[in-house]
């Protein structure tokens, strides 16, 4: 398993999913606050429905922006409270396809695409 994952989320029927791969992942959503999480975060970057780039890690690295902490298991996934946001997300089980269980921290950069001339 990586230390850092990337991934490249993007807006899909009005939803924000992600494609890996390399874990066997097409249109995976993002749901229940972890994708209102994601609008708060990106609405200053220009065209964010086309996509953009999160890292994310179960420990710390330089140029992190938020940092979710485990609050409860619920319905096959965990939910994480981000104090940064001020704002609570559920990750579903896909989250074990990058941790062997899911981690107390997440640790999340997201960047812009750049803009392709």
């Amino acid at each position: 398993m990586n230390a850092i994952n990337v991934i490249a989320p993007y807006k899909y029927l009005d939803m924000w999913v992600f494609d890996d791969e390399r874990v066997g992942l097409l249109q995976e959503p993002f749901v229940s606050g972890a994708d209102t999480m994601i609008d708060k975060v990106v609405a200053t970057f220009p065209d964010p429905d086309s996509g953009f780039i999160m890292l994310f890690s179960a420990n710390a690295f330089p140029g992190h922006q938020i940092k979710l902490s485990w609050r409860r298991s619920d319905s096959n996934g965990n939910w994480y409270f981000s104090e940064e946001l001020d704002m609570e997300g559920w990750l579903c089980p896909a989250l074990l396809k990058y941790f062997e269980q899911p981690p107390k921290e997440i640790y999340v950069q997201v960047k812009a695409k750049k803009a392709v001339a």
